[in-house]
C-alpha cells in the first residue's frame, strides 16, 4: 500500500508543477460569460436618395439645385407636371371632429344639397347630422364637403388646412380628408421636412424631390392619396407654412424628376455618413437612379457619425425578443456600409435577423452601424494559487481593449494588454494571488465584472510517523483550517483538524487506520475552498 501511497503523492506533485508550469486551459474549462455591446454608427434614416444635409453641403458650397438633384438621382431629368389636387388623410376612426373656419363655410352631401353655415365651430359627429336652428337636425349623405368663403383656411381641430375637407364614414366611424392642390399641399410639407433656414438652392431641391415622391407615391385603391405623417410625408397644414420653403416651392413650381418619362419616387433622408445607400441594398429592388453615391457634404450634420450606444446582453436579448441570452452579435454588411442582416449567437442557438429589427427596436439612427462586443468567459473551476490562467472571452470592434482587474470591486487598475485574433477571440494570462474581479475595457465602456476564485495551494503526503500525514498551505490565511477527511461508503467523513504552523505546513494530530484520505482547506482570506487529491494511508 505504501507504494501506492507514493504514486498518488507523485501524481499530486507532478499535476501541482504542471499547474505552475502552464496556464490553464480556458478553452476547455470555461462557460460563455455577460457581454456588453457597443454600436457606433454614422448617418440618420434608410439612406436612399438625397442625403438632406449633403443637400445643405452642396448647397452652402454654392451649388445649384439642379446639379444637388442631379447627384443624388442620377440619370433623372427635370420636368413639369400638370397642376393637380392630392387627397390626404388626416384623421380616422372618429366619433366626432370639429370643423371651423374664419369666413362662412358651404356645406354640400352626396346628393347635391348646400348649405350654408356661419363662421363658426362646428361639430360633426358620426351620424353625419347638422343642427339646424331650432329645427330638427339636416342628415346628411357621405362624402360630405366642406368648403369656405373667400379660401379661407378650414380648421379640423383647430389645425388649419387649405383647400376644401371631406368628411365620409368606415365602419361607422368618421374618416377625414384634405383636398388640397399639390403645391399648397408641398408649402406645408417641405419646411416638415428641412429647415426653412437652410439655404434656397437646398430648399428647391427638397421642394423638387417631396413633389416628385408625392407624385410618384399616390395611393392606389384606396380614398385618399397620401397620409399626413411619415407614411407619406409630413404635413402640417397652414401652420407649417414658412416663407423662405414657400418661395421655394413656387421657385420650382410643378418641377418633377422624370425617368424613363415616368415621375422618379425620390426618396431623401437626413444624414448619409458619407456615402448613400441603394435602393437595392435597403429594399431588395434595384433602381436605376437610387444608387449609392459618394457623399462628403454631410460632414456637417450632427449625426455623420455618433454612438457609442451601450446594451447589455439581457437587455439585448430582450428588445430583440430573443430566446435566449445573447453571447455574440455580428453584422452582414452592404456594399455601402450598411448592415443587411445579423447573425446574433444565443445560449438557444444562431439565429439571423434583419437589420431593420436592429435600428427599430434598439432605436439606432441608420444601420450603418459598427456593432462591438466585449466578453469574458468565466473558468469553470478555482485558479490554483500561483498557478496562469489564460482568460478568454470577446473584444471585437473597439477601441484599446485592455483587462483591468480589482480585489474589492471598486479600485480598478489595468494589468495588461489583450491579445486578439482576427475573428475577435480575447486572451490575457492572469496571475490572481487571491479571488479577483476582472473585466474588459474597450470603446468608452466595460464588460460585466468576473471574479475569478482562487484556491490555496495545498499538498497532502504521508508524515515522518507511521499512520500519520502532513502538508502545507500556501499562501497560509491568518484564519485558514485544515480538515482531514476520510472516504467512506457514505462519502468524505471529518475525522479531525490540523494545525497550521506559520510557514503552513500542518501534520495530522492523531494515527490515521488504514485508508484514503484527502485534507480540505476551508474559504479565509480571499481564498475559496481548496481539496488535495486522495491519499492512501496504510497500516
Amino acid at each position: 500500500m505504501r507504494a501506492l501511497a507514493s504514486l498518488l503523492i507523485g501524481s499530486a506533485v507532478a499535476l501541482v508543477l504542471a499547474t505552475v508550469a502552464s496556464p490553464q486551459r480556458s478553452e476547455d474549462q470555461a462557460l460563455p460569460g455577460e457581454a456588453v455591446f457597443v454600436f457606433v454608427g454614422r448617418g440618420y434614416g434608410h439612406g436612399v436618395g438625397m442625403s438632406q444635409y449633403g443637400a445643405y453641403g452642396m448647397a452652402s458650397e454654392g451649388r445649384t439645385y439642379e446639379e444637388i438633384l442631379a447627384h443624388y438621382y442620377p440619370g433623372t431629368t427635370l420636368a413639369t407636371a400638370p397642376p393637380r389636387e392630392v387627397r390626404v388623410l388626416l384623421a380616422e376612426g372618429r366619433r366626432a371632429v370639429s370643423i371651423s373656419s374664419s369666413s362662412a363655410l358651404r356645406i354640400a352631401d352626396a346628393t347635391g344639397a348646400e348649405t350654408k353655415l356661419p363662421a363658426e365651430a362646428l361639430v360633426v359627429r358620426s351620424d353625419l347630422r347638422l343642427p339646424a336652428g331650432g329645427g330638427e337636425p339636416q342628415a346628411l349623405t357621405p362624402p360630405v364637403v366642406f368648403r369656405s368663403a373667400k379660401r379661407a383656411p378650414i380648421a379640423v381641430d383647430g389645425t388649419a388646412y387649405r383647400g376644401r375637407i371631406e368628411l365620409t364614414l368606415e365602419r361607422g366611424l368618421l374618416r377625414v380628408v384634405n383636398v388640397v392642390p399639390l403645391e399648397a399641399y408641398l408649402e406645408s410639407v417641405v419646411p416638415a421636412e428641412m429647415p426653412s433656414t437652410w439655404p434656397v438652392e437646398a430648399l428647391k431641391a427638397q421642394a423638387v424631390a417631396a413633389r416628385s415622391y408625392a407624385l410618384a407615391s399616390l395611393a392606389q385603391g384606396k380614398p385618399f392619396h397620401l397620409y399626413a405623417d411619415v407614411r407619406s410625408q409630413v404635413y402640417l397644414g397652414v401652420a407649417g407654412e414658412k416663407p423662405a420653403t414657400t418661395r421655394a416651392v413656387r421657385a420650382t413650381s410643378g418641377q418633377v424628376l422624370l425617368y424613363g418619362g415616368q415621375v422618379a419616387r425620390t426618396l431623401y433622408f437626413s444624414t448619409s455618413g458619407g456615402r448613400t445607400a441603394s435602393a437595392a441594398d435597403v429594399y431588395g429592388t434595384p433602381t436605376p437612379y437610387l444608387v449609392s453615391r459618394p457623399d462628403p457634404w454631410d460632414r456637417v450634420s450632427p449625426y455623420h457619425r455618433w454612438g457609442p450606444i451601450i446594451v447589455g446582453a439581457r437587455e439585448l436579448q430582450t428588445r430583440l425578443g430573443l430566446s435566449g441570452r445573447v453571447l455574440d452579435l455580428r453584422g452582414v454588411s452592404t456594399p455601402s456600409g450598411r448592415l443587411r442582416t445579423l447573425i446574433a449567437e444565443t445560449t438557444a442557438g444562431s439565429v439571423t435577423l434583419p437589420s431593420a429589427l436592429l435600428r427599430s427596436n434598439l432605436e439606432l439612427r441608420s444601420t450603418w452601424v459598427t456593432i462591438g462586443v466585449l466578453r469574458l468567459d468565466r473558468p469553470t473551476a478555482p485558479v490554483t494559487f500561483g498557478s496562469v490562467l489564460e482568460l478568454r472571452g470577446l473584444a471585437r470592434g473597439v477601441a484599446s481593449p485592455a483587462l483591468e482587474a480589482s480585489e474589492d470591486g471598486r479600485t480598478w487598475s489595468e494589468v495588461g494588454r489583450v491579445s486578439i485574433d482576427a475573428s475577435g477571440l480575447a486572451r490575457a494570462p492572469v496571475r490572481p494571488t487571491r479571488s479577483t474581479r476582472y473585466r474588459l475595457r474597450g470603446g468608452g465602456t466595460t464588460s460585466p465584472a468576473l471574479l475569478v476564485h482562487v484556491a490555496p495551494r495545498v499538498e497532502l503526503g504521508h508524515g515522518a510517523a507511521p499512520g500519520t500525514v502532513e502538508g502545507s498551505v500556501k499562501p497560509r490565511a491568518a484564519a485558514a483550517k485544515v480538515v482531514i477527511e476520510r472516504q467512506t461508503a457514505s462519502g468524505w467523513t471529518p475525522v479531525g483538524e490540523a494545525a497550521l504552523a506559520a510557514s503552513g505546513a500542518f501534520t495530522a494530530p492523531l494515527p490515521l487506520k488504514r485508508g484514503v484520505y484527502r485534507a480540505r482547506v476551508v474559504p479565509s482570506g480571499g481564498y475559496v475552498e481548496a481539496v488535495t487529491p486522495p491519499l492512501a494511508v496504510g497500516s
